[in-house]
């Protein structure tokens, strides 16, 4: 209604692949001054090459519109009031703003007045009441190249995979059936009843690609073998709805990677006949010349605790490339082995060509949560530098199956802490330096990719393992962007340890040997961080040399502290998700609000919005907004003017977005 690595025991290239001529990648924003897909272009850029708004207009800014995430205009008669956070990135197409609002509905405005022009509402059968639905953060964005008219927003709306009319918000009969695709069939002999999944689909020659978000922490009242539903990955025809292909992210008998999932709790069942999750939470990038599209993937069931799935656990923390139009696989890289710490992909890897020793690459490149940097051959999927299997810790915990090794990248080094050591330590004072020493007794604490602990409650005993990263530190879903010009990634980053305990499952109906009891931030001395700054960062990483090219600190952070306050320091760097928007000459990046953050250090979060020099990382300008930023910004020309877009919200106020333009 209108309203890599060699994989242990697995080749990395498992398909044949041709030799290509190095091209701009395809699908990058451009020309057009349009905002496509969520993160700008397929190849996840963030970028955009208009440079109305320079280092010499950008002082000129000025808000141009505010719109509701949940605009009046929509409502019919729907009291709910606006979250205080939206992650809700829009895409721009033809002078239109396309987003996915609170309602569970998909709204088309005016891109320089953010006017409604239409809203499309869910049919709700006779005789039922209209679900309550909720935002994603992004939809996907579909043309006809062969001359015709054609042009389709995709969305997923609950459960339901639906195509609008770009200038209509009129559905398509034809697709699916009654013009929806049911997300809860499809999954060949998995049992699937619930189907959610928040991020954008992606549109890659003609077939959507669609991943799912199926919860995979261990329910503590679960028994160990239950079978959980899987995170498998799907394309559908981008006309009828038509499902073409299912990859299992879990590999099955017969499948490359399968003999990578081991005997379980029994002899009788292997790991991955019950073991489920592996999703694709974030959205994919894709080469639509190579017909290839990139998956970013994250941990199986039990988050913390990997004794029920012996083995390093394919395709579980993996980036795989697959080809877009059958869903073969032609490689893949795991960055974790038998994860344990919730070291999931969560943003979509940045398609960039480059120039390393001579030699032109058609590359991508993916940021982690463990603030690492993976870079590959597109084509091949041979890592740009090398990666090596370097020896981790092993934990202690009973019946836990731990991987001997770990990938750790050569180039580009980190961008953010690994592990722990004193030195990693705050030393502003004395006081607090010693303070913060004295904190690490409680905990287990190394190297990085020690695993998880047990809690031990008697005296003197530890209360888990201090994981830095921790669950939300390195980059998270906000991602990464690049430059398609120059090569560079820009990365944004949270420097956060959290806390992860296991203790035994309390519910009679449970066999699962441990989970997860505790997982928190923890403050350090005085409620100060309890490491060096900075707190949030923007790191500058060009992948021509895989050299950190400079990082500056995002934000003030604590240092208007009363214990700190009379030292006088520089910016510490404010903890939050965000993303960066590339322009010509310019990074903007907000500093996050203090809403919609699990794990986030407290205190993060403020409303300044900020433009830093490509080159130098320079502070070129900032703005205060009516509230933090809780979703990627774009950019877009429209009438002649050139818009920058972003979601803010705050604990006080609802969600909305602010349109800035030179006036």
């Amino acid at each position: 209604m209108v309203k890599a690595v060699m994989t242990r025991a697995l080749p990395i290239v498992c398909v044949g692949v041709a030799l290509f001529l190095l091209t701009p990648v395809s699908g990058i924003a451009g020309q057009t001054g349009e905002w496509r897909a969520y993160a700008s272009d397929k190849a996840s850029t963030k970028y955009t090459p208009l440079d109305q708004i320079d280092a010499d207009t950008v002082h000129d800014l000025r808000i141009a519109w505010r719109q509701s995430t949940i605009p009046d205009a929509t409502r019919q008669g729907n009291d709910l009031r606006a979250p205080g956070a939206s992650q809700n990135t829009p895409i721009m197409a033809e002078g239109r703003l396309y987003i996915s609002t609170p309602l569970g509905t998909v709204t088309a405005l005016d891109a320089t007045t953010g006017e409604v022009v239409w809203f499309d509402t869910p049919p709700v059968p006779e005789g039922e009441e209209r679900p309550r639905g909720f935002a994603t953060r992004g939809l996907g964005y579909w043309s006809d190249d062969d001359g015709g008219d054609d042009a389709r927003v995709i969305a997923v709306i609950g459960s339901r995979l639906v195509a609008l009319n770009a200038e209509t918000g009129e559905r398509y009969p034809d697709f699916g059936i009654d013009g929806e695709v049911d997300l809860v069939e499809g999954y060949d002999d998995r049992v699937v009843t619930r189907f959610r999944w928040r991020s954008a689909p992606l549109v890659v020659n003609d077939i959507i690609v669609v991943g799912s978000a199926i919860g995979d922490i261990t329910n503590a009242t679960m028994p160990a073998m239950k079978e959980m539903p899987p995170g498998d990955v799907r394309g559908f025809d981008v006309r009828t709805g038509e499902q073409r292909w299912i990859f299992h992210t879990i590999a099955r008998e017969g499948e490359p990677g399968n003999e990578t999932w081991l005997t379980g709790l029994n002899e009788d069942r292997r790991s991955w006949e019950y073991t489920g999750n592996t999703n694709m939470w974030a959205s994919p990038s894709a080469d639509e010349e190579l017909g290839y599209v990139y998956l970013p993937l994250s941990t199986p069931t039990g988050d913390y605790y990997g004794g029920h799935r012996p083995g390093d656990n394919l395709f579980a923390e993996s980036l795989v490339c697959l080809d877009a139009e059958t869903g073969e696989r032609v490689w893949h890289f795991q960055a974790v082995h038998h994860g344990l710490w919730d070291y999931d992909f969560p943003a979509a890897p940045t398609l960039l060509d480059i120039r390393v020793g001579g030699r032109d690459i058609k590359a991508v490149a993916i940021t982690s949560k463990q603030a690492s940097t993976y870079v590959f051959d597109r084509v091949t999927g041979e890592p740009v530098w090398p990666i090596e299997e370097r020896p981790v810790p092993r934990g202690d915990v009973p019946g836990e199956w731990y991987a001997e090794t770990q990938p750790f990248p050569t180039k580009p080094p980190p961008y953010d802490q690994q592990g722990v050591t004193l030195d990693d330590l705050i030393d502003f004072t004395p006081e607090l330096r010693a303070e913060a020493v004295a904190m690490l007794d409680d905990y287990v604490w190394g190297a990085f990719f020690t695993p998880p602990s047990l809690i031990d409650d008697r005296p003197g005993g530890t209360q888990g393992t201090m994981v830095v990263p921790g669950l939300v530190g390195g980059t998270d879903w906000n991602g990464a962007g690049g430059d398609p010009e120059t090569g560079i990634l820009y990365v944004p980053s949270v420097h956060s340890g959290t806390v992860v305990g296991l203790g035994r499952s309390d519910h009679p109906r449970s066999d699962v040997d441990w989970v997860m009891k505790g997982a928190r931030h923890i403050p350090g001395p005085q409620g100060l961080p309890l490491f060096k700054p900075p707190y949030g960062r923007l790191v500058a990483i060009d992948l021509n040399a895989g050299e950190i090219l400079w990082t500056i600190a995002n934000g003030d952070g604590p240092r208007d502290h009363p214990a700190i306050a009379h030292l006088n320091l520089p910016p510490l760097g404010q903890g939050g998700r965000v993303a960066p928007l590339i322009t010509k000459t310019l990074v903007f990046l907000g500093d996050g609000a203090n809403v919609g953050g699990a794990f986030l250090p407290e205190g993060s979060g403020s409303r300044m919005f900020r433009a830093y020099d490509k080159a130098t990382g320079d502070r070129v300008w900032e703005m205060a907004l009516p509230g933090g930023t809780t979703a990627a910004p774009i950019s877009y020309m429209a009438g002649g003017k050139q818009y920058i877009v972003v979601a803010v919200g705050w604990g006080d106020m609802e969600s909305e977005y602010v349109a800035l333009a030179v006036p």
